[in-house]
């Protein structure tokens, strides 16, 4: 088991969404001997680092000439979040250096310094759902997956080569659904229904969500497995403090409609709904999962046992504590 109070951590993408929710979450334990990662370039992600304390920052494309010559020092965790993470990109040569390439050689890194470590995967890797959605680390079953996006198939190469060469059996992939919540905002297109729902009704009064185009799904039924960021970093630091290994699905385990969601964010400003509907982008309409939910049940396996928060109790405490005061997590 490891003290997190008393370790020394590396967090890549530590500036952004689920990297500086761990920061904080770290903090909160106690912990502050962190050395952040990101590439801040002209965004405002560096916002979320005000509230936060760790020892040292680090440009994502400086991080391996100073792990090699050492002046970072040691590590015992390296929790690694940093990718490009738009599943409309389609750079396929970025997506790999950045997000394949750059995990294969943190995790070798890691591996030979006996530092532990954590990596974010994605649902994204399991494509429409067709072959399911079990965080097994089976190559078998690996290699039925097909993601719809280059982005979750850049995720899948790492989850693929890392069962190859047997480091799933000492190191973890987490494969995150649908997280939302506090440090978003830098995400452009990629924030969560909430965030950008909360803009639309302070806007219009009106939340705007997808036509359905399959017969079997209403307009906005469409379902996703919704996750608050508290409970995802808590799940994270609980895999990664308790030395669990393999892939783990990292979701609320129960799947929600667009509709609901959408509710529950008039219902925390107090308002009543009002959602419209239009036609998704025929360049998504092949793309787009219209069901994920996932199975927790390896993750409860490992002792879990905290309850995850219920959407509409999630929604309201960032609605309320966080968008509309304009706050990040920390303040």
């Amino acid at each position: 088991m490891l003290d997190l109070s008393k370790a020394r951590v590396l967090v890549t993408g530590g500036a952004g969404f689920i990297g500086s929710a761990l920061v904080w979450a770290l903090n909160l334990r106690g912990c502050d001997s962190i050395v952040v990662v990101d590439f801040l370039g002209q965004t405002d992600k560096w916002r979320h680092l005000r509230p936060l304390r760790f020892e040292d920052y680090v440009e994502a494309d400086d991080l391996a000439d100073q792990l090699c010559d050492d002046r970072l020092g040691k590590f015992d965790l390296v929790l690694h979040m940093g990718a490009c993470s738009s599943t409309t990109e389609t750079d396929a040569a970025y997506l790999i250096r950045n997000n394949y390439q750059y995990t294969k050689d943190l995790a070798g890194y890691a591996l030979k310094s006996g530092a532990r470590f954590v990596y974010a995967s994605s649902a994204a890797t399991y494509g429409d759902g067709s072959a399911g959605m079990s965080d097994s680390a089976e190559l078998e079953y690996l290699h039925t997956l097909r993601p719809l996006n280059m982005y979750g198939y850049s995720k899948h190469l790492f989850d693929v080569h890392a069962a190859h060469n047997g480091w799933l059996e000492k190191i973890a992939g987490l494969k995150y659904f649908n997280v939302y919540g506090p440090n978003e905002d830098h995400k452009g297109d990629m924030r969560s229904l909430v965030h950008k729902a909360y803009g639309q009704v302070v806007e219009t009064g009106r939340i705007r969500l997808f036509h359905s185009h399959r017969d079997e799904y209403g307009h906005g039924e469409q379902q996703r497995d919704f996750l608050y960021v508290k409970d995802a970093v808590d799940m994270t630091l609980h895999i990664a403090a308790g030395g669990h290994n393999g892939l783990y699905n990292i979701g609320s385990g129960r799947a929600a409609t667009w509709n609901s969601l959408a509710n529950a964010v008039f219902s925390a400003l107090g308002k009543d709904p009002k959602i419209e509907y239009f036609d998704m982008p025929e360049e998504l309409r092949e793309k787009y999962q219209y069901f994920t939910q996932a199975d927790i049940s390896r993750l409860r396996k490992t002792e879990y046992a905290r309850e995850v928060t219920s959407l509409d109790e999630a929604v309201r405490d960032y609605v309320q504590s966080y968008l509309v005061l304009g706050k990040q997590l920390g303040e």
